[in-house]
């Protein structure tokens, strides 16, 4: 009887659901594409936990890499290693990709990180390469590199392929085996060969420098002494680096909790109205199901039913439509191919995400509808009888 009452004024109905449709797909592109934002970034902070990371004074750090920031020189490498409580200090040069030719690209379609060869695992940890590959040989005059798996796939690039990086062929020796956000877009090769790459020369280190304390808990203590030790550098500890992104992503998902509130908000009010305009035109219905001894529970579920109905209709259909407007979001924004993300789809919009969303588009629906459900149920039988009859 519900959907029978909803297809009576089908055009108003489908309005309805579209408008319901239309603000869950802003809520799932805007959500899934922020979450999946600042997962990535959050990610970044597993790299280096417990370690001391040092760059050059005034340079911006998301999380563990500098973005913006000065080179490092040879001697402030040599004076980290030497301060008391350093076990190693690794020197890394870090570079953020950007295609010139996008207009917009709020990420990076690539990282390079040169590290010193046999350090490796100060950056990987673990994480192994793909069988048939092995890590760049530290001659550097072999030029090899080893890349992340989302590039590899992106390219198809397989161990032996040639890449070519600032007009330099490069040869892939190995694919990391990984699901990082970083590490499957990273470039990973030896610093002589990085430095090569993008200065000409060998006379600057790099950006970073990763400082590995002798023991656990003395990261701060570590730190304090590098800053005082070597001039031009900042020390920055596990904590603080968090310290510096927090309150962006704070910000950020604020923003989406606001912008999801004022969309729930609108189909709310949507919602209602069509409930208002559906029981006002049903008056005579209720009427007569009310003389007949039905009783008023009856008519307020049957108001709920119906917007329960709008919403999950809404709700699917936006849920749909959301998920590919974000992996169309997250393609424009980091220059990776649509169909890359297609198959990762569940990465991007994931199911908990999903079945949020729709419970609590639902959970709207039904709340828009008390009031309309309230008027049903209040209605003045005798009245309304003598006007429709």
């Amino acid at each position: 009887m519900c959907l029978r009452n909803l297809l009576r004024r089908r055009f108003r109905t489908s309005l309805c659901i579209f408008g319901v449709s239309l603000a869950t797909v802003f809520i799932v592109a805007i959500g899934a594409t922020t979450t999946n934002y600042t997962t990535v970034i959050r990610e970044m902070n597993i790299f280096f936990r417990g370690d001391v990371v040092v760059v050059a004074e005034g340079a911006m750090v998301i999380q563990a890499f500098p973005v913006i920031g000065g080179n490092i020189p040879e001697s402030v490498v040599e004076k980290v290693q030497q301060v008391n409580g350093v076990k190693t200090a690794v020197p890394m040069l870090v570079r953020f990709g950007y295609q010139v030719e996008a207009v917009i690209q709020l990420a990076p379609s690539n990282v390079s990180i040169g590290i010193p060869s046999g350090n490796w695992s100060v950056l990987v940890g673990h994480t192994p390469l793909k069988p048939g590959g092995n890590w760049p040989s530290s001659d550097p005059d072999k030029k090899e590199v080893v890349i992340g798996s989302s590039l590899a796939k992106q390219y198809g690039l397989t161990v032996g392929s040639k890449v070519k990086m600032e007009n330099m062929n490069l040869t892939v020796a190995g694919i990391l085996d990984t699901r990082s956000a970083l590490l499957s877009r990273s470039i990973i090769l030896p610093l002589e060969l990085a430095q090569r790459l993008y200065y000409g020369h060998t006379m600057w280190i790099g950006n970073m420098v990763v400082a590995q304390p002798e023991e656990e808990g003395t990261e701060k203590e570590v730190a304090n002494r590098i800053e005082a030790e070597t001039l031009g550098v900042e020390a920055l500890t596990t904590d603080e680096r968090n310290e510096i992104v927090e309150p962006l992503l704070h910000d950020i998902e604020t923003w989406n909790i606001g912008i999801s509130g004022a969309l729930y908000l609108l189909s709310m009010i949507l919602v209602i109205t069509v409930a208002m305009m559906n029981v006002s035109e049903r008056r005579r219905d209720f009427a007569t199901l009310d003389a007949i001894g039905a009783p008023k529970s009856t008519l307020f579920r049957m108001v709920i039913t119906e917007t329960t109905l709008i919403g999950l209709l809404g709700g699917l259909a936006g849920i749909v439509l959301g998920s590919i407007a974000a992996i169309l979001i997250a393609s424009i924004y980091t220059n990776i191919p649509l169909s890359m993300f297609f198959f990762d789809l569940f990465n991007i919009v994931s199911p908990l995400l999903m079945i949020k969303i729709l419970a609590s588009t639902v959970a709207v629906s039904c709340i828009a509808a008390v009031i309309p459900a309230i008027a049903a149920s209040k209605m003045n039988i005798s009245e309304v009888l003598r006007s429709e009859y």
